[in-house]
């Protein structure tokens, strides 16, 4: 499997955590130096091991939030 790099530019938020001390966080990671993109996912207190999770573009957030905030 290729090496995987990347490089949280900025936490937005901290969604839960869980008892054994995994957060799962909402940050704007870079993947393998390319552009930052949005991602949701759980990761060990020392952010050197990730669960599996969802990136999405700004687009993408857009258009989920408009979903969220829909009357």
């Amino acid at each position: 499997m290729a090496n995987i790099t990347f490089e949280i530019k900025e936490t937005i938020a901290v969604l839960s955590e869980s008892a054994k001390g995994w957060k799962k966080e909402l940050n704007l990671i870079s993947w393998n130096g390319r552009d930052p993109k949005y991602d949701i996912r759980e990761w060990s207190p020392d952010h050197l091991k990730m669960g599996k999770g969802v990136t999405l573009s700004e687009e993408e957030v857009a258009i989920l939030v408009q979903a969220l905030t829909k009357d």
